[in-house]
């Protein structure tokens, strides 16, 4: 393989932010923040707002996530006219 030319593959913690769930896997993101983890070592740290912790599919629970008000704009856009 050439050198320089892939990403650093390393060890990085990802918070889900719904259900304030963490956990540390290996990825190629890039990271601003970093986290103290449990053994103690600091890694990069990468916010989402989905993950299989909070996820209706995974769950099994009926929860709907609506971060943008993506509902609300639709009915004020297509609300019926009396």
């Amino acid at each position: 393989m050439k050198d320089g030319i892939h990403p650093n593959y390393r060890p990085v913690v990802f918070w889900d932010l719904a259900s304030d769930f963490k956990f540390l896997t290996r990825s190629t993101i890039n990271a601003k923040e970093t986290i103290k983890w449990e053994d103690g070592n600091e890694y990069p740290l990468v916010k989402i707002e989905v993950s299989s912790a909070s996820h209706p599919f995974y769950t099994g629970k009926k929860v709907f996530v609506d971060t943008a008000g993506r509902v609300e704009k639709f009915n004020q856009r297509f609300a019926k006219k009396k």
